[in-house]
């Protein structure tokens, strides 16, 4: 007979093999009391660290006066204020923004407003992106094979061109980038003509795909070919975003300016929101009923991303980011001097990977055994990559020098045990 009780998903697969029962700042703590660094801030999402006094305090209030109020039926007063918020620290023009619940819906969102404000079809996203798992951010995600197995066929009007990733060709810098800028030029001949190209959407760090930042070259080429095109430039900062880059936005280490800002994880310190940013202007070219959602703009969720914005900008917390960014840096940096199998080790702020690999081939077995000997010693982190050979390391901003010095002092002994 079928077993009636209630179970979660055999599909949904654990990372760790640990139970939270609680969490504290840059801690996890399981049933039995133990305590773990977190360092992976579920998947960048708890910025302020876990259950942060004054996120806490917001959240609290706000539940005792409004749970849910339907941002398209009632005005919800705590979406004007996180707007106003917002726009203190998005660049200018972009000043008008669309809330939701994740990442990938408003990567839906900004599918629909690039079409709708350019009357365009096609797309233009990176190879090693991730923009998330609704079909149509599905469609534009290339950073695992496995993301995208069993739902063919995928949206059409998506067209895929080169990252400048230089460690993967073999290549320098600038050769990585000659060739990406050749490549795209090449594909307006060949695959998607300039009048029929409505936007580029990239992610300034690449996430999933395995920490790679960008360049100032590459993304200033962007901006030149989009500006001569008519082309609409749109930054995915779910993850690079919010302070994790030790910018507040990473595209800052580019001198580059979009036309739409992606926004999610970070935002909140943990509460289910996002948000799409891009000019008032633009805005207003989508067309009626193309913005909505039951959930989006969650009165609770926009409580707790106020009072985020708020500990973030206190707290100096991007400063700190890009403080423990170096040091974790130096850190990793000094140990591949004495392990080659750490491949490479790349990144901005608190959003660095480490490359294993066993001679020339990624080592993903290699990268699964060492965070397996991380959680016994205490640390909890993740991989991703293609080959998830990728160590990442995304710990909180709220991150201190002695958390950044133990957590790679367990790696090395993870290093030294999976030898």
């Amino acid at each position: 007979m079928t077993d009636h009780k209630g179970k979660l998903s055999p599909l949904l697969k654990q990372a760790t093999g640990i139970t939270a029962a609680k969490g504290e700042g840059a801690y996890i703590i399981d049933p039995e009391g133990r305590r773990y660094l977190d360092f992976t801030s579920g998947i960048g999402v708890t910025s302020t660290g876990h259950c942060h006094p004054k996120v806490v305090e917001a959240a609290q209030k706000q539940v005792a006066t409004m749970i849910h109020a339907q941002a398209t039926t009632v005005m919800n007063p705590r979406l004007p204020e996180l707007a106003e918020k917002l726009g203190a620290v998005t660049p200018d023009p972009l000043n008008a923004f669309f809330f939701s619940n994740a990442g990938t819906e408003v990567a839906e969102g900004a599918i629909r407003l690039v079409r709708q404000a350019t009357g365009r079809p096609n797309v233009i996203v990176f190879h090693g992106g991730f923009h998330g798992r609704t079909m149509g951010s599905l469609s534009m995600t290339t950073s695992s094979v496995g993301l995208r197995a069993g739902v063919s066929p995928m949206m059409g009007g998506v067209v895929v061109a080169p990252f400048p990733h230089a460690f993967h060709y073999g290549w320098s810098l600038d050769e990585a980038t000659d060739f990406c800028l050749r490549e795209l030029d090449r594909i307006f001949v060949t695959y998607s003509a300039p009048k029929e190209t409505a936007a580029m959407l990239i992610e300034p760090v690449q996430g999933e795909g395995g920490y790679v930042p960008a360049n100032a070259r590459f993304m200033q080429g962007l901006r030149e070919r989009c500006d001569k095109h008519g082309i609409m430039l749109v930054f995915d900062e779910v993850q690079a975003g919010f302070g994790r880059s030790g910018k507040f936005w990473a595209h800052e280490h580019f001198g580059v300016t979009p036309d739409a800002i992606m926004i999610a994880k970070g935002l909140a310190s943990g509460f289910p929101i996002s948000a799409l940013a891009a000019s008032e202007e633009t805005m207003a070219k989508g067309w009626p009923g193309s913005q909505g959602g039951t959930y989006g703009g969650n009165a609770v969720a926009a409580a707790a991303a106020i009072a985020t914005i708020d500990v973030i900008q206190e707290e100096g917390l991007v400063q700190n980011a890009d403080a423990m960014g170096k040091r974790l840096w130096d850190n990793l940096h000094s140990l591949k001097k004495d392990y080659p199998e750490m491949a490479d080790v790349r990144g901005k702020g608190l959003m660095v990977g480490v490359e294993m690999r066993r001679g020339d081939c990624p080592d993903g077995e290699r990268a699964g055994k060492i965070l397996k000997e991380c959680e016994k010693r205490g640390l909890l982190m993740l991989r991703c990559g293609p080959y998830q050979e990728i160590v990442r390391w995304l710990p909180p901003l709220i991150v201190n020098q002695q958390q950044i010095d133990e957590a790679t002092g367990i790696f090395e002994e993870a290093l030294k045990a999976t030898a």
